[in-house]
This record gives C-alpha cells, sequence and structure tokens, in this order.
C-alpha cells in the first residue's frame, strides 16, 4: 500500500532566501534609527521646540524611507536584468549546443562532489526533464520562478526604516523638554543593542561585537550631531 506523498520542505535556496530579507529588514530599521536619531538629537541640540523637532523628524523619516526604497528598487531591477541577461544567454546556448551544455552541467555536478557516472545520469535526467532551469539553478545559481520582485524589496525597505525612524522621532516630541534627550538617547541605545544582536543571530556570527559596533556607532552619530547643533544653536 502506498503512503501519502511525503511533505515538501523548503529548500535551502529559499530559507536563506528568507533569512537574507530578514536580515535587510533588521538593518533598514537600524539605519532609521540611527539617521533619524542622529538628526532629531542634532536639532534638539539647537532648539527645544516641539514643532521644529516633529518637523525635522518627519522630514528625515520621509527623506529616508524614500531614498533607501528607491535605492533597493534600482537595485534590485538591476540585479533581476542582469539575472533575465543571463538565462536568456543560457537558454540560446541550449539551443545552439545542447550536447555542450548537458557535459556543461555534467561537469558543475561533478565539481560539486558527483561520481563522474552519477552525474552523468544526473546531467542527463535534468536536461531531459526541464534543461533550462536545470541548468538555470545547477550553473547560475538562478531560479526562473523565483526572480526577486524589486516592487516588493522597494516596499520592505520603505516600512523598515519608517519602523526604525519612529522610534526616534516619538521618543523626542513625546517626553518634556527636561526628559527628551536622555529618554531618546536610552532607547534608541538599546534598540540598536537590540537589532545589533538579531542580525548577528540571523548571520549565525558572534554576538557582542555586532552589539557594540551598533551602540557605540548610534553613540557616535548622536554625540557627533548634538555637539554641532548646540554649536549652531548657540552661534545663531
Amino acid at each position: 500500500m502506498s503512503g501519502a506523498p511525503a511533505p515538501r520542505h523548503p529548500s535551502a535556496s529559499s530559507t536563506g532566501g528568507r533569512l537574507n530579507w530578514l536580515r535587510a529588514a533588521v538593518l533598514g530599521a537600524n539605519d532609521g534609527v540611527v539617521s533619524t536619531a542622529g538628526l532629531v538629537v542634532g536639532v534638539a541640540g539647537a532648539t527645544d521646540s516641539r514643532g521644529t523637532l516633529l518637523t525635522a523628524g518627519l522630514a528625515g523619516l520621509l527623506a529616508g524611507s524614500i531614498s533607501m526604497a528607491a535605492g533597493e528598487y534600482v537595485s534590485v531591477c538591476t540585479q533581476r536584468d542582469a539575472q533575465r541577461a543571463a538565462l536568456e544567454v543560457q537558454r540560446r546556448e541550449l539551443r545552439a549546443r545542447p550536447e555542450a551544455s548537458r557535459e556543461a552541467l555534467e561537469e558543475e555536478l561533478e565539481r560539486r562532489g558527483l561520481s563522474p557516472a552519477v552525474a552523468d545520469a544526473a546531467a542527463r535526467e535534468l536536461s531531459a526533464k526541464d534543461a533550462w532551469r536545470a541548468h538555470a539553478r545547477v550553473e547560475l545559481g538562478i531560479d526562473p520562478d523565483d526572480l526577486t520582485d524589486p516592487w516588493r524589496a522597494a516596499a520592505a525597505s520603505l516600512c523598515a526604516f519608517t519602523a526604525g525612524a519612529l522610534l526616534p522621532l516619538l521618543m523626542i516630541v513625546l517626553p518634556p523638554p527636561s526628559w527628551r534627550l536622555p529618554v531618546t538617547i536610552t532607547s534608541v541605545l538599546a534598540t540598536l543593542a537590540l537589532t545589533g544582536w538579531t542580525s548577528a543571530r540571523l548571520g549565525a556570527s558572534p554576538a557582542r561585537p555586532a552589539v557594540l559596533r551598533n551602540v557605540i556607532g548610534g553613540a557616535l552619530a548622536m554625540g557627533v550631531t548634538y555637539a554641532v547643533g548646540s554649536l549652531l544653536g548657540s552661534v545663531v
């Protein structure tokens, strides 16, 4: 009696892709925290006007998020165009030299550790089923059915940056004037420690260096902008 079909598990490439998206979201949020915190803390060094702080923070949030989204869109479009061009070249080579292409696939499989006999059988079977997709996935490392969507990448980048930027913006305008800087600096450094730890965990790397880099970088950014804002505020 035949059993039920085995459940399909996510491939290593799809799992890696999801991790890359998650890491990108964490780093996008981190950028939003640092850039907006530096901006509003710098303005706070020059003025304690809630309206001015809110205006500056919103301007920084909108400019940063749109810039990040546009940059991500252009980057992913360029990557996808390059992938499509490589796939088209592969398609033409298969039409022009199918046997040479099969041998190239066999060589790639051997390079990855298969014995010559197994590589030959695998290359023939893969080529018989769907030669173009087999060559694309094995030789180029591209899944033709899973090219990155630039609009989704841009939206994810915009949302991640905005989520990160909202924290310092709210922390600088909601508390009373005497509490604004301590609350903002404390919350920003705590968030940077969390994003540093998260990115390290996702990348399977030591957390301590990532946390220290994030916290020191954020503290330095806020310290420099606050000093500049205080200097300009006193001059003006």
